[in-house]
């Protein structure tokens, strides 16, 4: 019996071979790829559940709470939506690929399904160029639903009766960031709420410091001679734009604009329907997503990350100052919430120090480097947050303390304890940025007009305003 099986193997195994199913999107049920779509990862995914465990402080009281957010899943910039028509040529050309011209690989071809769904697939021709960047349903139930969260978890801190004196609320000037103030809001004080946010500078130096300063906006970080330009550039970069361009039977490579539309597509899809699969994410394998990753990682990190020839500290001097401002002073508001951008999130992370590499991203260790901290998938997906929470402590020697949570995770810090920090020893971390005069700090291609002021003039101010309300 056993010589008859050790015959039929050979005569078997081809057939297994042929057997054996190609990957499906459409069919896989757990798609860990869509938790690595960088910048456009849906928050839903993106988020972390241990804030159940982290939220409690044993004998401290939450008092006070600052928020940055990243507004939530938004529509592609125009000139991605006047490329509508060109996805419909793919489309065709895919399925005439797989039906016509039979250049179906032999290898991690489309499944069934996934090819049916891209024929299926049709624009939305309700999304116009008008609508640039706008928030998405989806996006106003992102900041909705953070907004009932932190509540649920912090309920003294959050008290659903709107006080414009215990709240204040600052977005930018676009419309996705001023709908996602509007959506938080709703979360916090149901519909019809009185809430407002505080005027707009002509000049947001707090939120957009970016868009101020010279040396940044000359900042050469995917252009020839980046890391990122080598990097889409490489052997690995070619050849999966090559597999990618064979898995849906064409016989050239197709230009990086059109692969890159059809990832595009894919991650904007995916984060407006959580719920439900886009058809174009069927295009890409795992791995080949893996690799996408990557390459935004790279651009941000050297964008508005560790990778940035100035220190990143100095661009966003003024945000942290308002946090350290704001949880020093015992008096009101006693909740602070920004809503702003990527590039304002991610230099405040780094400003801080967090989620930072022991060895710089390149465009030569992508291999080294799948366990790397600076993963923008997770650090600022659509609707990310930077929450800090101030807790009081009375039995304790340090009697203030708070915990930084970044998409509802409480971030781990060396000099601090399981996440809880000493509000003394943040003080001390980051003393240089309080002490600052960020008119002359945050930017080397010149100071702004518009006055930074140091962290301990607003201390001792503060101070002041304290003792007079006590003595009254």
């Amino acid at each position: 019996m056993r010589l008859l099986l050790l015959l039929l193997v050979p005569l078997v195994a081809p057939y297994l071979v042929d057997g054996q199913e190609d990957y499906c999107f459409g069919k896989d049920s757990d798609r860990p790829q869509t938790a690595q779509f960088a910048s456009k990862t849906a928050y839903q995914i993106a988020k972390s559940s241990n804030i159940d465990k982290q939220y409690l402080v044993p004998g401290c009281e939450p008092k006070k709470m600052w928020v940055f957010h990243r507004h939530g899943t938004r529509l592609p910039k125009s000139g991605t939506i006047k490329k509508a028509s060109r996805l419909i040529e793919l489309r065709d050309q895919i399925v005439n690929n797989y039906r016509v011209a039979k250049t179906k690989p032999d290898d991690n071809a489309l499944c069934t399904e996934d090819l049916i769904a891209i024929q299926l697939w049709k624009g939305n021709s309700s999304i116009t160029p008008d609508m640039d960047e706008f928030l998405t349903s989806q996006g106003y139930d992102d900041l909705r639903g953070t907004a009932k969260l932190y509540q649920r978890y912090y309920p003294t801190v959050l008290p659903k009766d709107y006080n414009d004196t215990y709240y204040q609320f600052r977005h930018t000037d676009t419309q996705r960031t001023t709908e996602s103030f509007k959506a938080f809001a709703e979360g916090l004080f149901g519909t019809g709420n009185a809430a407002h946010p505080v005027d707009m500078p002509k000049d947001d130096l707090l939120l957009r410091p970016y868009d101020y300063c010279q040396s940044y906006n000359e900042l050469n970080y995917k252009g020839e001679g980046s890391e990122y330009h080598k990097y889409t550039h490489s052997a690995l970069w070619n050849s999966t734009l090559a597999d990618i361009s064979t898995r849906l039977g064409y016989l050239y490579t197709l230009d990086q604009a059109d692969i890159t539309l059809m990832y595009d597509t894919c991650r904007y899809e995916q984060a407006w329907q959580v719920d439900r699969t886009s058809v174009w994410c069927g295009a890409f394998l795992p791995e080949q997503v893996t690799v996408f990753e990557y390459a935004e990682d790279l651009k941000y990190y050297y964008g508005s990350g560790y990778g940035y020839e100035e220190d990143t500290a100095r661009l966003n001097c003024r945000l942290v100052q308002d946090m350290l401002t704001h949880l020093s002073n015992p008096l009101s508001p006693h909740v602070i919430a920004h809503f702003g951008h990527t590039t304002g999130l991610q230099t405040l992370i780094t400003a801080l120090g967090i989620r930072k590499d022991d060895i710089k991203l390149r465009a030569d260790n992508y291999n080294s480097l799948t366990n790397r901290r600076w993963k923008t998938s997770i650090l600022g997906p659509f609707a990310a947050n930077f929450v800090a929470v101030k807790y009081d402590c009375p039995a304790a020697l340090d009697k203030e303390k708070v915990v930084f949570f970044l998409n509802q995770d409480a971030v781990q810090l060396d000099w601090c304890s399981v996440g809880l920090c000493n509000w003394s020893e943040v003080l001390h971390r980051y003393k240089t940025l309080a002490d600052a005069n960020c008119d002359e700090y945050y930017c080397r291609s010149g100071a702004s007009s518009l006055a930074g002021g140091a962290l301990s003039t607003l201390l001792a101010t503060s101070l002041l305003a304290a003792v007079v309300y006590l003595m009254h």
